[in-house]
């Protein structure tokens, strides 16, 4: 383990994670955490950044999500699982690396400006929203991560780490291997309502769903419009179920596709194919998370081992990083 190239990735917590967050990044971690040395952090801080009216529910989504996070099979035997904000390094190596930054760097990221145009519901005029690339950096840099998953869409953010990283290293002396992206292929996902599925559309199917509350959204899920008779041709590519059947009808999915095209297989039943497949596929995450349930302590103690391992990791860094800036031989450390 030692010998394996570094991971990092994470996840705000926000709420419940829905199959979107599942079959477009928890099933890739778990797949890497047997080809890397994986740290996955839980962001509260960067959560804060547009939740800060709502800190208090944070402690609560923290404990759902890694439920959720041990349930699809991230082993903290393999990974560390920690959160953000109790390793306060990361805040300390956010500041060394914002004085460095320049600010047109942080303008011109087309997340913030997409988002700032498109969320309407809530501030983000915050200096902790403009700076949300800087402490991003502070993350990945702070574990030597060599390779960070990201979607095409997030490539700018990593990007912005690396230059980040470049100039640091110009600066003062090589601290940080420059992190290289791995593309993972993010499936499209539909809500219930057509729309792409988001905790802010109300419109998601959660892993910790039950089978009663999956089979009731199935059967109300949005689907073709110009479908409305058995026997009318269907357009499988725009139907939000059928993009569903790609990952969980997998090995019945070009019956499905022709079938409906040629008006044979109607709605209801495609449903009902889909709500047999999606309840298959998720019932071992079902029966893991609860058992996990069960074990009192289990998740504190997961993520108190994660914690301690990750600042362990994060105070080395940061010894090299304060000879490196201020010259000095620090050997203290740290248990904030």
């Amino acid at each position: 383990m030692a010998n394996l190239p570094v991971v990092l990735s994470g996840m705000r917590p926000t709420g419940r994670l829905h199959i979107g967050n599942l079959v477009g990044a928890l099933n890739n971690w778990v797949k890497l955490q047997d080809k890397y040395k994986s740290f996955y952090m839980i962001a509260d801080w960067h959560a804060l950044t547009s939740e800060y009216a709502r800190s208090k529910e944070i402690s609560k989504d923290i404990k759902e999500m890694v439920v959720d996070w041990l349930a699809v099979g991230i082993n903290p035997e393999k990974s560390t699982i920690f959160i953000q904000s109790r390793v306060t390094q990361h805040a300390e190596l956010h500041l060394l690396l914002s004085m460095i930054t320049p600010i047109s760097w942080l303008e011109r990221c087309p997340t913030y400006k997409e988002q700032l145009k498109e969320i309407k519901d809530k501030d983000l005029s915050n200096y902790g929203f403009l700076g949300y690339p800087v402490l991003q950096a502070a993350d990945i840099l702070m574990y030597k991560a060599e390779i960070v998953p990201i979607g095409q869409d997030q490539l700018p953010h990593l990007e912005l780490t690396r230059e980040i990283c470049r100039r640091f290293n110009y600066l003062y002396g090589e601290v940080f291997p420059e992190p290289k992206h791995l593309f993972t292929e993010v499936p499209k996902i539909l809500g219930t309502d057509g729309r792409k599925m988001s905790k802010s559309y109300n419109n998601c199917i959660y892993i910790s769903d039950s089978k009663e509350e999956i089979t009731k959204k199935i059967k109300t899920c949005y689907t073709d419009p110009r479908k409305i008779h058995l026997g009318d041709a269907g357009h499988p590519e725009e139907c939000p179920i059928f993009l569903l059947h790609f990952i969980y009808s997998f090995k019945e999915k070009e019956n499905i596709k022709v079938d409906c095209k040629s008006g044979k297989l109607g709605c209801v039943d495609c449903k009902k194919i889909l709500i047999k497949n999606i309840l298959l596929g998720l019932d071992a995450i079902h029966q893991r998370r609860d058992l996990i349930i069960t074990k009192k302590g289990y998740i504190n103690d997961v993520l108190e081992d994660g914690i301690k391992k990750a600042r362990l990791v994060a105070e080395k860094t940061m010894q090299e990083v304060r000879r490196a800036v201020f010259g000095e031989k620090s050997e203290r450390s740290r248990e904030s």
